[in-house]
């Protein structure tokens, strides 16, 4: 039997590679990737080291608050600026985003990979997929020019039967360029993303689990709650925060949609409101010198925000991980 392994292994008149020869092709993949890592880690560095010499030239000139102070104006002497405005506005439209897209993106993607027949799944997750590749320009255009106006009377319904919740009271007359609004968009944009790796997740489930529960007489929705789920749970997390990362920097559809304006409420349905991403772009070409560090220190925050919300996430994810059947 060894012969014969030694024969199949090695045929006759070609002689054995050398033991180094084999390694190298080994050896160079490993340094390629080593370097990769190193660039992308050089590469996060400088884009940190930047932001924040130029941050703090701004900052070192600020008269008022940095975090707190809610007026905006580099240009005057002395020069006032504030972020609480702009990260209120970035955190709000997100997590409205959030809360309207996972729950909706986990559901298509489940009917994709559990519910719908194999003719019907291919084109839904077709369509799904090609959503992902729309610029976020057209989704602007489309939110200004069909998404506010129809929005108004949601907007009055909401004001109606859940203004008692102050959150969705209107004070405020105007067409609906709001943080809820943008909301909306945002989940819009999202809503392919998180559906798409959700649905590569749920697919990956081992076939034995669910075969599993359904012979010991599951239904199909406590096949999804005790089997799906649970695996899924840690591919659910890492497609929302890559949602999440869409929604906190996108920039060109909420400058279209959204009616900025330096004021901090709760009253999200009024107009105004303000993201990072969205004042970055509407006054970086206007912006002098200091006008322009002062937006980097914007900037400085929301690439900080980034790194907390991306870091808690590998924190649950790792915690969920050995309930998610990934180790097994």
């Amino acid at each position: 039997m060894a012969s014969t392994t030694q024969e199949i292994q090695t045929p006759p008149g070609r002689r054995p590679r050398p033991r180094s020869t084999a390694r190298a092709g080994d050896r160079i993949f490993l340094g390629l990737s080593r370097g990769s890592g190193i660039l992308l880690l050089v590469i996060m560095a400088s884009i940190a080291v930047f932001l924040t010499y130029r941050a703090a030239i701004a900052i070192s000139k600020d008269e008022g608050n940095f975090l707190t102070t809610f007026d905006w104006n580099p240009a005057g002497d002395p020069p006032v600026f504030g972020i609480a405005v702009l990260l209120f506005g970035t955190v709000v439209s997100s997590v409205i985003a959030m809360a309207i897209a996972v729950p909706v993106a986990v559901g298509i993607a489940l009917f994709i990979s559990h519910y719908a027949p194999r003719k019907l799944a291919g084109p839904i997750a077709y369509v799904i997929d090609l959503l992902a590749a729309v610029p976020s320009i057209v989704y602007g255009i489309w939110g200004a020019l069909v998404l506010v106006p129809y929005l108004e009377g949601l907007n009055l319904w909401l004001d109606q039967f859940f203004g008692w919740t102050y959150v969705f009271e209107k004070t405020e007359i105007g067409v609906a360029r709001s943080l809820f609004t943008v909301g909306i968009l945002l989940a819009i944009m999202i809503l392919p993303i998180v559906t798409s790796v959700s649905r590569e997740v749920f697919l990956q489930v081992p076939r034995m689990n669910e075969e599993a529960a359904l012979a010991l007489g599951a239904t199909r929705w406590e096949v999804i709650r005790l089997s799906v789920l649970p695996f899924g749970r840690s591919g659910v997390i890492s497609a929302s925060m890559l949602g999440l990362g869409r929604a906190l920097g996108e920039t060109m559809a909420v400058a279209t949609v959204l009616s900025p304006n330096f004021l901090i409420s709760l009253h999200v349905l009024n107009p105004g409101g303000g993201t990072f991403a969205q004042n970055i772009a509407a006054k970086f070409g206007e912006a002098d010198a200091f006008g322009r560090d002062a937006l980097i220190a914007s900037g400085l925050v929301l690439f900080v925000l980034t790194l907390l919300v991306n870091g808690a996430a590998r924190l649950i994810i790792a915690r969920r991980k050995e309930y998610s059947g990934a180790n097994a």
